[in-house]
């Protein structure tokens, strides 16, 4: 394989004719098919456009209310019928297209004589610009922008819908990105593999793959040279994808991959190494049917609630008897087991109106999880007090509770004592440096710790981590990052108290590996990924573990890590 001067693979090889194009490895598998791509474009109008009468504006306004609220109640469906993360981005996507701001600029170029497409076009392109120039995780949003655009834009001139194709035989879908609400919607009988040119192992088009456990690889250079209806190979375990591959060769590789797939239906749980070290396998829920599924693939209980669902697309924050029947539902499907809550995680690239501000110059260090209750504590009291009356009407459960976005030991020790005193277990999230750093300190306060591993990259490598150009050094894999787990680790061990990971990283049967070599006691991924790091962890010892961490420690960049961690486990 070539390589760099520095060991970093180069985008292509050609071997005997064949081009591998390599990437970041995301979801394990492989899958080979014809290529297709996302739809194309909506045909954007021109501007100024044809001037509309004053007396038609009123029935332009309505127009473009009406195409709004079509393309909003299609998406929300779809979040309807969604589960996990796809159903949270599909629901954001939703509120965007309604958003008060977009509409009140729409309406003022409307009264201005521009008819409802122009209009849509013109206002979109200001909310881009200044999401653009906002920078970090809001850039982003101008992504999201562009594509409730074309969906409304669509809906007014009958074009139609764009997106990612329904292929009628299995395809593999390349993409140079791919928006949020198309990757939310992804049919897994008719795209059986992903690759995109950028992202990251932390984007959303990432996390979603995982949690449709679709064979995933990001940041694969070369991808746009790559024809429609060409045949290629994702080996989403290798991160490479090959174009035009021997087709023996190709056979053989998904013959393995749906081997190791189907030797993954017989786990039932629960999490040990070969030698017997327990490892509790979690999985992340958003409400009772995502839990429920998790329950059905033998996830040992929940490491991840994330509450949000009972918040989003709401103007108004939903009553304590609301909340309360959401996060019931959730312990309903562990009766007795362990369920990790997280409270509301609002802020960042999950504004609410009556919890965030709007105009923040930089949301993802701004006003986000726990700091919400600096404006209105209110939020916060009022959700553990939902959660105490969930865990009643249960009467078997005693939920483990943490908070997002802790930066202080005071924080720290003010939220545990709101905690305890409604009878439940209290935690952090280990997302901000400076937990991990003092995590000493911190558990003296604490029962337990739990590692965002996505936000706690972004932050220690000074890197957004939905940004496609940065995404090398929000890799799981970073060396910086895994040193702060270590830490972590060892503080959760010196006290006698639980560390566990519920970030991406936990869902990479490999680095699920390093991680419990580490002293990490628990492991919460998507409910499509319990079996495989489940049934990984069953085939090692713990020394071979611990074996796979000091290498992993000693790397000095994520391709390596992975390499030597290989090497590990191979010999096993």
């Amino acid at each position: 394989m070539s390589t760099t001067p520095t060991g970093t693979r180069l985008p292509t090889e050609t071997l005997v004719g064949t081009i591998v194009l390599t990437g970041t490895p995301v979801v394990p598998g492989a899958a080979v098919g014809p290529v297709v791509r996302p739809v194309g474009s909506v045909e954007l109008p021109t501007t100024p456009g044809p001037f509309v009468p004053e007396d038609q504006r009123v029935a332009e306004k309505d127009r473009f209310t009406a195409a709004a609220d079509a393309v909003a109640e299609r998406l929300a469906a779809r979040a309807a019928a969604a589960t996990g993360v796809s159903a949270e981005v599909l629901n954001t996507t939703a509120q965007l297209a309604r958003d008060r701001g977009l509409l009140s600029t729409v309406e003022q170029k409307i009264g201005e004589g521009a008819s409802a497409e122009v209009a849509t076009v013109a206002a979109a392109e200001q909310f881009v610009e200044l999401f653009t120039s906002l920078g970090g995780v809001m850039a982003e949003r101008a992504t999201d922008v562009r594509d409730v655009r074309d969906r409304i834009v669509a809906e007014l001139t009958g074009q139609g819908e764009p997106g990612v194709p329904a292929p009628e035989t299995p395809s593999v879908l390349l993409a140079d990105d791919l928006a949020p609400a198309d990757t939310a919607g992804l049919d897994p009988t008719r795209i059986i593999a992903l690759a995109t040119r950028l992202g990251g192992a932390t984007s959303h088009t990432a996390i979603i793959a995982r949690q449709l456990g679709l064979p995933c690889v990001v940041g694969v250079g070369g991808l746009n040279d790559v024809p429609v209806g060409a045949t290629v190979l994702v080996d989403g375990e290798q991160g490479t994808v090959t174009v035009d591959p021997d087709r023996a060769e190709a056979e053989l590789r998904v013959r393995a991959a749906r081997e190791a797939a189907a030797a993954l239906a017989t786990y039932r749980g629960p999490g040990t190494t070969r030698d017997g070290h327990r490892v509790q396998v979690l999985a992340n829920v958003q409400d009772g049917a995502g839990a429920r599924a998790a329950a059905k693939a033998h996830a040992e209980g929940v490491g991840l609630l994330r509450t949000e669902l009972a918040f989003f697309g709401r103007t108004e924050e939903p009553s304590v008897k609301e909340q309360a029947e959401i996060y019931a539902g959730v312990f309903s499907a562990f009766p007795g087991g362990k369920v990790v809550l997280r409270t509301l995680d609002a802020g960042s690239d999950k504004p609410l109106p009556f919890a965030t501000p709007p105009d923040e110059a930089n949301p993802a260090l701004g006003v986000r999880g726990l700091r919400t209750a600096r404006r209105d504590p209110g939020l916060l009291t009022r959700q553990l007090d939902a959660v105490a009356e969930a865990a009643r009407a249960t009467t078997d459960t005693s939920p483990w509770v943490m908070a997002p976005m802790v930066a202080t030991v005071a924080e720290a020790a003010e939220f545990a004592a709101q905690v305890r005193e409604r009878g439940m277990v209290p935690g952090v999230m280990v997302e901000v440096p400076s937990v991990a750093v003092l995590a000493d300190r911190f558990l003296e306060h604490l029962d337990f710790l739990s590692i965002g591993t996505n936000d706690l990259s972004q932050y220690t490598l000074a890197a957004d981590r939905l940004s496609a150009d940065l995404a090398d050094l929000t890799d799981p894999w970073q060396p910086a990052l895994l040193a702060l787990v270590q830490a972590t680790a060892a503080a959760g061990q010196r006290a006698g108290k639980p560390v566990g990971v519920c970030g991406e990283a936990a869902a990479d049967p490999t680095l699920a590996c390093v991680l419990v070599g580490m002293g990490i006691s628990s492991l919460s991924c998507a409910a499509s990924s319990v079996a495989g790091v489940g049934a990984r962890l069953a085939t090692v010892d713990l020394a071979t573990c611990q074996r796979a961490a000091e290498v992993a420690l000693a790397a000095a960049d994520p391709a390596s890590a992975r390499a030597a961690v290989r090497e590990v486990l191979a010999g096993a």
